[in-house]
């Protein structure tokens, strides 16, 4: 009796399903990793290609996303993060959500207009206008 690749009647089916499953889910894994950082390498190259654009537009809404990571261990994590979400209407109509800083989250309030920057999908500045009073 040897140990073949795995499928040694004497350890019963499931350490043969065993020895094909986890191969298969750390290529799945490895892969599905590739293909994010393929993505957000594709995506920074696409936004450094495009042009600066200074546009008026209006902010129409804005969000944000809480995302909560517990780590269980010895002790007891819990991370909590926000990320921060603005649309903007430009003249045309067209809607663009960006991705912001918390900081620039706070400068912005729905209805402000100004001159909106940005480089494909990367914000870059938001500029208010003055309201006459």
């Amino acid at each position: 009796m040897g140990f073949g690749y795995g499928f040694d009647p004497g350890f019963g089916p499931t350490f043969g399903m065993m020895s094909v499953i986890m191969p298969l889910m750390f290529v799945i894994v490895f892969g599905i990793i590739i293909v994010t950082l393929i993505r957000g390498i594709g995506e920074w190259n696409k936004n450094n290609h495009s042009p600066k654009l200074t546009v008026p537009a209006a902010v129409v809404s804005r969000r944000t996303a809480v995302s909560h990571h517990h780590h269980n261990g010895e002790t007891h994590h819990v991370h909590t993060s926000t990320s921060y979400y603005a649309t903007f209407q430009v003249e045309s109509g067209d809607r663009m959500e960006f991705a912001l800083s918390g900081m620039e989250y706070g400068m912005l309030a729905e209805g402000d207009t100004g001159e909106l920057t940005f480089q494909g999908t990367r914000y870059l500045s938001f500029q208010r206008t003055e309201q006459a009073s």
